[in-house]
């Protein structure tokens, strides 16, 4: 290391303390000399630190979970779409079993020169996931943006639907319509969103809406997408439940599927509920009743956020709660007279 310091200041014409400074960011060295060390870095074939690395200008970092599930195309059009207009071209990385996972893609973003990054649902999500990997992003000075999700004491703005909220609205419904036992499909019980969503479903039933009292064994942990609903879905129908809120509306899916091959109609025999909507879900058999996240609304404004931040504008380095909708269809319906 030493030796290396040597031939950097060398290069540069300043001292060793000079290059330290800059390469491990303290103060007292002006920007002409800050520009000489980093010259005489390229020049001599040395790799800067990564957090001394040029920006490209512009060119922006977005990750998604997947894209099998009709919402995240929907937020990638709506961000890529706000950042667009403002001049700013975004990186899709959507992440398969097979293929690259979240730190791969960070780093590759990183070689890149991206101006930040977007989250979308991804490991920031998992409260059984290390954290720190965010604080070194951060500690980059990276601007990021985290979107359905939350991390305390993380210095970064999160937007996130209010999952809470979701769960109440869906057990509000299904109260008024009768029901008494609803049961819970989630599809973990590690992420943030799906333990807001319990949080809400559980005060719902305990409180305020008639439904008849608290039971964990009307909830279910699946898996994600159609097949975790389907397995799910078969699994709380031995529980005798009129009613299915589900933590995805692919999961809703499954689980109407799984009714009516053990010949349940929906919704004469037992309502379903969803989460997420997108334009599909107004076409399935029987049209889903689900609660609607303001992707809209949440990806408008994670894109204005990781631009003010590019720009240096001052932003709130927390979380801001979107408020969502239900969508009242044709899988939900009075319970059934005995």
């Amino acid at each position: 290391m030493s030796s290396r310091l040597d031939d950097i200041a060398r290069q540069a014409g300043v001292s060793k303390a000079t290059v330290s400074r800059v390469l491990n960011e303290r103060p007292g060295v002006s920007p002409q000399l800050r520009k000489a060390v980093l010259t005489a870095l390229d020049v001599l074939g040395y790799e800067r630190p990564s957090r001394l690395r040029p920006r490209s200008a512009g060119l922006v970092g977005l990750l998604l979970p997947e894209l099998e599930s009709p919402i995240y195309p929907l937020c990638a059009q709506v961000i890529e779409t706000n950042l667009s207009r403002q001049g700013f071209t975004p990186v899709l990385c959507s992440q398969t079993p097979e293929g690259a996972g979240e730190d791969e893609y960070v780093g590759m973003l990183l070689d890149r020169g991206v101006s930040g990054v977007i989250f979308v649902s991804g490991m920031h999500a998992d409260t059984g996931q290390d954290h720190s990997r965010y604080r070194d992003l951060v500690a980059q000075r990276l601007p990021l943006v985290f979107v359905n999700g939350f991390i305390p004491n993380l210095e970064a703005p999160f937007i996130s639907c209010d999952d809470r909220a979701a769960g109440e609205l869906a057990v509000a419904h299904l109260a008024e319509l009768g029901h008494r036992r609803i049961g819970l499909l989630l599809s973990s019980d590690r992420h943030v969103p799906a333990r807001r969503q319990l949080a809400g479903y559980r005060t719902a039933m305990e409180t305020g809406f008639g439904a008849g009292g608290y039971d964990p064994d009307l909830v279910d942990i699946s898996f994600p997408g159609v097949e975790g609903g389907y397995a799910g879905a078969s699994r709380l129908l031995q529980r005798n439940v009129t009613a299915i809120v589900c933590g995805s509306d692919m999961m809703a899916l499954g689980a109407i599927r799984a009714l009516k091959q053990h010949h349940k109609r929906v919704p004469e025999d037992v309502s379903v509920i969803g989460y997420d909507d997108s334009v599909l879900m107004g076409y399935t058999d029987p049209p889903l009743t689900t609660v609607r996240q303001p992707v809209l609304s949440m990806g408008v404004a994670a894109a204005r956020t990781l631009i003010d931040q590019i720009r240096g504008v001052t932003i709130r380095k927390t979380e801001s709660l979107f408020f969502p909708e239900l969508v009242v269809r044709a899988s939900t319906g009075p319970l059934a007279e005995t």
